[in-house]
């Protein structure tokens, strides 16, 4: 059936965010696929109705009663026909499998079929295709009971995964299964791909689960290993299809390419989320957006990449070789590009060898809280801002290298300070923040080397005077609201290009 969401009408509600109003709902340009301005901000709520429900074959769905079972070494039954080692399902229904099969399993059932496969202790090997491969069907549920083994070690361009669906799938049950495929990807529908429950582990030459007009997760254990992508959702040519949305489940994630890749958007409102990215931990066209669970990007060149990136609740925490978060329209354009990243809440932490909180447009903080470390080359900055950063709430810690270093907006609600400190200090050094009295406002323990801090928080007073130590001594004394000798405000030095 198709999942229910709560849908806005077009460009119904508006989001007032720094003085600044965006309307609508996450849109872009099908033709261009070029985000627009109204996706900055949003919740996951908006972000989701915007685009096409996904498909769900639920577990009450279907039902054993009358169920066919068909033992792959000795397949028989209604509904089932064989040709060589070829085992194809021709009508609706519900087929529990089991037993091992050097072969490949089809489903070719009418258009309007739905067709429930229980795995109950498959072994399926096929050296020339896929292992389980769906080519015809309306709604195709796959239920885990036991162990199972899928394998493929064949270059089929068509059915080009060990479990390949040309039609909507959905993945549940109390079991597992364990995927290979030596040439293409692990998982994939060219629809909607669900997984609401089970135990998926997955090793893949190319992508790992892929969904190519959506991916929903919204439970179950997955392990991915792929040389492509490890979640991936990449369809281009429907600006409401193409995205990733995580609601639930524990995923663990190590891929050659990027960790979560979405056409236009990736949501996470839930689950454990582990990544170890080749290149971008998470990265989105249009939206990336967190607002619950745990995502942990311990490797990766770019944390999180998209045109509008937005952290409402939940953890992010991230180490990147270049920038940790970096919203981009994707032009290179000098200056402010229209781009936009938006903390109202969660624990967003960012260790970034290149810029941490990097925006190409704008950036708007009313909550949260924000720390970022590094990085320590003079080239990049902790905060790089190429619009107007806005801080009006929220806790903001950043302190890296102080050559590129910005500030916050002259207009931002909450006061701030920026420091040039005396020198540059190491990992493990104690920072603090101390007011007019004595008294710490704000206290770190550094990750990394450092020359400049950066805090906003409602503990500061405007106007007022603070003096910045590290491990007791003063290494610096700030006058609030005031950017550092050499820093911008809102948007560094002055404009220059960006990745």
């Amino acid at each position: 059936m198709t999942r229910p969401r709560y849908r806005l009408t077009a460009l119904a509600g508006s989001l007032l965010i720094g003085g600044l109003v965006l309307t609508g709902c996450a849109t872009t340009d099908t033709a261009s696929s070029t985000p627009t301005a109204a996706s900055a901000g949003l919740t996951a709520e908006a972000v989701l109705a915007a685009n096409e429900d996904a498909t769900t074959t639920n577990d009450d769905e279907w039902t054993l009663d009358g169920a066919v079972e068909v033992d792959l070494a000795d397949p028989s039954g209604e509904g089932v026909t064989v040709d060589g080692s070829t085992v194809t399902i021709t009508a609706a229904g519900t087929y529990v499998l089991s037993g091992a099969l050097d072969g490949q399993v089809v489903v070719a059932a009418p258009d309007d079929a739905v067709v429930a496969l229980v795995l109950d202790g498959v072994d399926v090997t096929s050296a020339d295709s896929a292992a389980i491969a769906v080519l015809t069907a309306d709604d195709v549920a796959v239920y885990l009971e036991g162990s199972n083994t899928l394998v493929s070690t064949g270059d089929d361009e068509d059915a080009n995964a060990a479990l390949f669906s040309d039609a909507d799938l959905t993945i549940s049950g109390d079991g597992s299964v364990d995927v290979t495929s030596t040439v293409n990807d692990g998982v994939t529908s060219h629809d909607d791909l669900v997984v609401l429950s089970g135990t998926i582990t997955v090793d893949a030459a190319d992508d790992g689960l892929r969904g190519k007009d959506s991916l929903t997760i919204e439970g179950g254990t997955i392990t991915v290993d792929a040389g492509g992508d490890g979640l991936k959702s990449d369809d281009a040519d429907d600006e409401t299809r193409g995205y990733i949305d995580v609601s639930g489940g524990t995923i663990d994630v190590t891929a050659g390419d990027d960790a979560l890749a979405a056409e236009t958007d990736v949501v996470v409102t839930g689950g454990t989320l582990s990544l170890q990215a080749a290149d971008k931990g998470i990265k989105a066209v249009v939206n990336a957006l967190v607002e619950g669970g745990s995502v942990t990007i311990g490797t990766s060149v770019e944390g999180v990449e998209a045109a509008f990136i937005t952290v409402n609740d939940g953890t992010l925490d991230v180490t990147s070789s270049d920038d940790g978060l970096n919203a981009t329209m994707g032009t290179g354009a000098m200056g402010d590009d229209g781009s936009f990243i938006t903390i109202t809440g969660g624990t967003t932490t960012l260790d970034a060898d290149g810029d941490g909180f990097d925006s190409n447009g704008s950036a708007l903080m009313s909550g949260g809280t924000l720390t970022v470390f590094g990085p320590e080359n003079n080239g990049n900055g902790a905060l790089d801002v190429n619009g107007t950063f806005t801080v009006s709430g929220g806790t903001l810690l950043a302190a890296g290298s102080s050559g590129m270093m910005v500030s916050p907006a002259d207009s931002s609600e909450q006061p701030w300070i920026a420091a040039v400190l005396d020198g540059t200090y190491g990992t493990g050094d104690t920072v603090q923040v101390l007011d007019s009295s004595g008294t710490v406002v704000a206290e770190f323990e550094a990750t990394k080397s450092f020359a400049s801090v950066v805090v906003s928080s409602d503990a500061l007073v405007d106007g007022a005077t603070y003096t910045v130590t590290a491990n007791g001594s003063t290494v610096g004394t700030v006058t609030e609201g005031t950017a550092a000798a050499g820093g911008g405000m809102g948007g560094g030095p002055g404009p220059r290009p960006q990745g």
